[in-house]
């Protein structure tokens, strides 16, 4: 009972030294709650409620602190993913924030804290969108003035060549065809491995007869040493093993909570698979996960995306801590309930359409803790399971983040600036946006989940990975296709999903004017379009433009020397997405790389370097910045008599204070 009240206290003072308020009077009501707490270089932090907190049960809420709990733990995991001086660099940072006592008000200290705070933000030394190395404003010689003052570690020249030479470690996630693309890249999911080697080395593990593949290297290292190639597999008593060992401490006490047998069964096969690193219990773990949609608490904890792969092939660590929204959720359900409406009149091929769509489940769920690859930037929606096999036979979980899509617009609520105004041709679009964008903004993005990911399927001996390091775009283009192909079907109307007729043309102009021009004010002048998402929405978007010239589907106009993208014709732009998706699941059924490639490098990597400029241009006239992400909110065990009573939720003001709170309480490799 004294370790419980150690624990307690220790967390109580952690929330009011790190600037966290109590929550409980905003519990109902966004008066007076502040979203955006922090802008820096080109990122914004937010904060996230979390609604219907105090209506939860003890064993509710005792589950969720547990799950959250196992999300911290797993922060160093993906640090060290992105690169393996990762952690070294964030704790000569970290070090230097606390301990520096020397001038705090100077030009180079805030060019040094921009720096700090960016690093942080992106979980490594890499932007967490671009890729590209972040580098400090600062110079190297204050910045050696800050370490030798709070004492340079036996690394720290080292530390100060990755940290300032441009040359080393230049990009997280090599994309570029010049050099391979795992030994130029910075993520440490390989040592000394060239992608022939890595390709040879799997090519080997893989059976395409076997209808049920596990996903071969997806929790491992692949290092060489001696002139050998193996895996350091992610386990207890292997790699990561002190920060798994935390991450399944935590999950046998949410085990006890458990909602129902349901639950307590997946929990207890993650908890399996993290102690022996074996991929069929992985895969019977997702099973188990997908086959529960009765728990309204729920989570992802695992080795999931593999997005920073530069092969499509090694997932990096994750966790999303949620509550089922039971209203909102009426919507999904809806979709949910029609997927066979929808794969039987897709567009695509019918050789590519499942005759049977299994176990569609889809909700709207608030996040009640971020870990991982999702903090401090987090996704909107998420589909699972990855593997194909599951979804076809088993079926995929969907959801919709909807206090995260909350926070964002209130956020921008609080700016008197916005990019729709700077961007739209004419009053006509903005009010279209106005009255239809939020709503075709989330039925967007439940389609894509619910709906786009768990369509089509492979071919009898299709490999999963056959698209390579084009995969992950490909599979974002084809969920993005499928969702903006039925946003004009008359069946959203029917289903009650849109008001009339007219809405999806909002999600349509919002779509186009992004994905061929907004977007790349993310992007720095002269920089290739490299991540997975960005290339989506770019391949889209300029396809259909180049496709529809004759047409005039999409026109470009000038005017006062800006630039505008103008939809002329709604129906022939549905004609064109459904083509693309067309040919984008035949791309995946069948397992055409070189046609994969194509796409990509014709249509989603080189960006217009006038349009770009202008882009860039307007945007930074707006003050605006195109990244967020968020603290997350401190759920803090309320102790009477020895014993937890109840959990009470404090929202965080202070992003370094959170990191720094994460640092001292959470770092264990």
């Amino acid at each position: 009972m004294n370790l419980k009240k150690s624990i307690v206290y220790a967390l109580c003072m952690s929330a009011a030294m790190y600037g966290c308020t109590n929550g409980n009077k905003a519990e109902t009501s966004d008066n007076g709650f502040r979203y955006t707490i922090d802008e820096f270089a080109d990122l914004k932090i937010m904060r996230y409620r979390i609604p219907g907190w105090d209506s939860l049960t003890f064993n509710q809420k005792s589950l969720i602190y547990h799950l959250g709990e196992a999300a911290k733990y797993g922060w160093d995991i993906t640090w060290d993913q992105n690169c393996k001086y990762n952690l070294d660099v964030r704790r000569l940072l970290e070090k230097i924030i606390r301990d520096y006592d020397g001038d705090r008000s100077s030009a180079q200290w805030e060019q040094f804290m921009v720096y700090a705070k960016r690093v942080f933000f992106s979980t490594g030394i890499h932007h967490h969108y671009a890729e590209d190395k972040i580098l400090p404003e600062c110079s190297r010689e204050y910045f050696e003035s800050l370490a030798n003052a709070v004492g340079m570690p036996d690394n720290g020249e080292e530390l100060m060549n990755i940290i300032y030479d441009p040359d080393i470690y230049p990009q997280r996630k090599y994309t570029g065809n010049d050099k391979d693309i795992l030994m130029a890249s910075a993520v440490n999911f390989y040592e000394g491995i060239t992608r022939q080697e890595a390709e040879d080395f799997y090519s080997k593990m893989e059976d395409p007869s076997d209808p049920c593949p596990v996903s071969t290297g997806l929790n491992s290292r692949l290092v060489k040493k001696d002139g050998k190639t193996f895996e350091e597999t992610y386990r207890i008593g292997g790699k990561y093993g002190k920060a798994i060992e935390k991450i399944v401490g935590e999950l046998r006490q949410a085990e006890q909570f458990a909602e129902n047998d349901l639950q307590k069964r997946h929990i207890a096969l993650l908890i399996e698979y993290y102690e022996t690193g074996d991929l069929k219990t992985w895969d019977e773990y997702n099973i188990a996960w997908v086959n529960d949609t009765l728990s309204d608490i729920d989570f992802v904890n695992g080795f999931i995306e593999t997005y920073n792969d530069p092969i499509g092939r090694k997932a990096t660590w994750e966790s999303i801590v949620n509550i089922r929204d039971a209203k909102a959720s009426q919507r999904t359900e809806t979709i949910s309930e029609n997927a066979q409406w929808f794969e039987d009149n897709s567009p695509v091929d019918p050789r590519f359409k499942k005759k049977e769509v299994k176990g569609i489940s889809a909700k709207v769920i608030d996040a009640a803790m971020l870990g991982g690859a999702c903090y401090p930037s987090t996704p909107i929606g998420v589909n699972l399971p990855n593997a194909d096999w599951i979804r076809k036979e088993h079926g995929s979980k969907s959801v919709t983040i909807a206090n995260i899509t909350h926070a964002y617009n209130k956020s921008a609520e609080e700016s008197p600036k916005s990019i729709m105004n700077e961007f739209s041709w004419d009053d006509n679009e903005i009010a279209l946006v106005k009255k239809y964008g939020t709503l075709t903004d989330d039925l967007h993005t439940d389609l894509h989940e619910c709906l786009g990911h768990g369509s089509g399927q492979l071919l009898p001996g299709t490999s999963p990975n056959a698209l390579g390091e084009y995969s992950s775009a490909l599979e974002e283009a084809r969920a993005d296709l499928f969702a903006l192909y039925y946003m004009a079907d008359p069946k959203m109307t029917e289903l009650g999903l849109l008001p009339d007729g007219e809405a999806y043309k909002a999600a349509y102009l919002t779509y186009i004017r992004n994905g061929i021009f907004t977007q790349f004010v993310r992007v720095e002048l002269g920089r290739p379009n490299t991540e997975a998402h960005m290339q989506n929405r770019k391949l889209i978007a300029e396809w259909c433009y180049e496709n529809g010239k004759d047409d005039n589907v999409i026109e470009m106009k000038k005017r006062d020397g800006k630039t505008y993208f103008v939809i002329n014709d709604y129906e022939k732009l549905r004609g064109l997405f459904g083509k693309l998706l067309a040919e984008i699941q035949r791309i995946k059924s069948e397992g055409d790389y070189n046609a994969g490639k194509e796409l990509i490098e014709k249509y989603a990597i080189h960006i217009d370097p006038v349009l770009h400029k202008e882009a860039r241009d307007r945007y930074a006239a707006l003050g605006l910045k195109p990244y967020g992400g968020f603290v997350n909110p401190e759920i803090v065990p309320v102790v009477e008599n020895g014993e937890i009573t109840d959990y009470r939720l404090e929202y965080c003001d202070d992003f370094i204070g959170q990191m720094l709170q994460y640092c001292e309480k959470y770092s264990v490799l």
